[in-house]
């Protein structure tokens, strides 16, 4: 799919984004979530997200076919070189290059931002979310046991790193991405 356009998300993405989201909550141990949030909540959640990080779409032909964002990684001051990353594709876009694209973009909009750790948190009984982040140079660097219980049964989670550049002796400090010009 050459024509996919990634962009920036916007709160009125929330119905669109909120309907590749509720499968996986409703219907899959990917999302640790019990209930769909309201389409309030997701638009609630992308606002918070972009007050300081990037919420990125996929489209084509206007068609949203999936999302990746950044948050932080933890809320402590020393942790701010480091985010957690989030992907959800529509079923029918899975293995079309999409979510690479979309973490492609990511990373470089964070690695602007002066972001150098980039995590993601992936439920252990999603091997294909694994190989894709290893396929992107990811790490396996945590795997918790039995710490989540979802559909009637107990789940693992692994955490998985990437570090995308040299860490400074003196860090600079993170640009909100409000603040950055990004082309896409």
């Amino acid at each position: 799919m050459e024509s996919i356009k990634i962009r920036m998300a916007t709160e009125a993405d929330a119905k669109k984004l909120l309907a590749i989201y509720k499968p996986y909550v409703e219907n899959t141990v990917i999302s640790f979530e019990y209930e769909v949030p309201s389409e309030e909540e997701f638009r609630s959640r992308i606002a918070h997200t972009l007050e300081k990080y990037p919420y990125l779409v996929a489209e084509h032909e206007g068609r949203i076919l999936g999302y990746a964002y950044a948050a932080p990684f933890k809320t402590r001051a020393a942790y701010d070189w480091s985010v957690e990353t989030t992907i959800y594709l529509a079923e029918a876009s899975k293995g079309l290059g999409i979510g690479r694209k979309l973490y492609e973009v990511l990373e470089k909009i964070v690695s602007k931002q002066n972001v150098i750790n980039v995590n993601a948190c992936i439920a252990y009984a999603n091997p294909g979310s694994i190989l894709f982040h290893e396929k992107l140079g990811y790490k396996t660097v945590a795997h918790f046991t039995k710490c989540g219980y979802k559909l009637g049964e107990w789940q693992d989670m692994v955490w998985m790193e990437k570090i995308l550049r040299e860490h400074p002796a003196k860090p600079e400090p993170i640009i909100p991405v409000s603040q950055l010009e990004i082309e896409f």
